[in-house]
């Protein structure tokens, strides 16, 4: 096992393109942590540094204090989980399990018992002598995670390695993967751009945007206090609302009532355990934010208590377990500068509601909003108002 630092690292592209910017990361002994963000967003660039396969512009990577920037791969003692299985076609499994192995000159009764092992571990057991060919996909995966466990490496190195397998599989096999992280206890970095790939599998999660670090936290830290509007809008499915607001204080002039959040007709009051942990909020009072609301958090009001908002129905989708209701807020939603083509988020958001909701498309119902989840943002910059 091993631990891997990421100081200041940099790639930049000889045509000028910046691939990853100024990447702080530590990844502790036996921590599975994700890479995740939207295809480009320097991800896969940041592995493939970390596995010695794309030099570093500036900046250091080590492993276990040890600086590699000028190891070469094969000395890392790393083994990589690619997307595309990349197995011999002609080898059976065991030979493709045993072949790192034959080419470091192992003993063969070690290559047996490790390949043994890695078999029973990954229940590829039966299909030993079988070609690729003749496996289904999750098995062919199972055969590219057996190659690099009887590696025995210091670090596992994943790249999107569930991407060309079906829904129902990639449930399974991100299950499987999991416990067998947990098992092995050994250090391994997953990159996806399914964030909820991301969420069920990492010890903690980085979200990258344009080869910048956006946050990394624990999963549910990263969902609940996302720290700017691209974590906000990128984690959680579907997506939180974020809505142009205004934040004002509630009452008639020189009350001291607390603050509300007013978009297009509807006022919301602040609850005072959500201004306590904004101190923040003094400063924009008057002024233009954008406020978070996630679906989860937008509930039938006929079903659950909570402050009311008034929303014509525009779509409401079945779902079986739940039922998410689309509804025009009667203002602009926030959009970004890559999303302002975007028509549909300029005047709806969306609720995931109970599925004994009676709300209906084309009447206006009556919105009960969880409060205290509110998110607020700093328009300008983007990151969360909280201090």
């Amino acid at each position: 096992m091993a631990q891997i630092e990421l100081e200041s690292v940099t790639k930049e592209f000889p045509d000028g393109t910046t691939a990853v910017s100024s990447l702080d990361l530590a990844v502790g002994d036996g921590e599975l942590l994700v890479l995740v963000g939207p295809s480009g967003c320097g991800k896969t660039t940041a592995l493939r540094m970390v596995a010695g396969l794309e030099d570093v512009t500036s900046g250091t990577i080590s492993i276990d204090g040890r600086p590699v920037n000028d190891v070469e791969p094969r000395h890392r003692d790393i083994a990589m989980v690619f997307q595309s299985y990349a197995l011999y076609p002609h080898l059976s499994v065991y030979d493709n399990m045993a072949f790192s192995l034959k080419y470091r000159r192992a003993a063969k009764a070690e290559i047996r018992q490790r390949v043994a092992e890695a078999a029973r571990i990954l229940e590829l057991e039966p299909y030993l002598q079988r070609k690729p060919r003749q496996l289904s996909g999750g098995q062919r995966q199972r055969v590219a995670m057996g190659r690099a466990i009887v590696r025995q490496p210091r670090a596992f190195l994943m790249d999107e390695p569930l991407s060309n397998l079906d829904a129902k599989l990639r449930v399974q096999m991100r299950a499987e993967i999991a416990q067998l992280q947990r098992s092995l206890g050994t250090t391994t970095i997953y990159v996806t751009h399914d964030q909820t790939e991301a969420m069920t599998l990492g010890t903690r999660v980085a979200v990258i945007s344009g080869g910048v670090l956006q946050q990394v936290a624990a999963p549910q830290e990263l969902y609940r206090r996302p720290a700017n509007l691209f974590v906000a809008g990128f984690i959680g499915s579907p997506p939180m609302n974020l809505i142009d607001a205004r934040l004002e204080r509630g009452g008639a002039a020189g009350d001291d009532a607390g603050p509300v959040v007013v978009f297009g007709p509807h006022r919301l009051a602040i609850p005072p355990e959500v201004v306590a942990a904004h101190p923040a909020f003094e400063r924009y009072l008057g002024e233009a934010i954008v406020l978070g609301i996630r679906p989860e958090h937008l509930h039938d009001a006929a079903i659950a208590g909570g402050p009311v908002i008034k929303l014509p129905v525009r779509l409401r989708e079945e779902l079986g377990s739940e039922v998410q209701v689309h509804g025009a807020i009667g203002t602009a939603a926030h959009v970004s500068a890559d999303a302002a083509d975007d028509l549909r988020s300029l005047a709806t958001i969306v609720a995931r509601m109970d599925p004994r909701t009676k709300i209906a498309e084309g009447e206006t119902a009556e919105i009960a909003v969880d409060t205290a989840e509110l998110q607020f943002f700093d328009p300008a910059s983007g990151d969360s108002i909280l201090a």
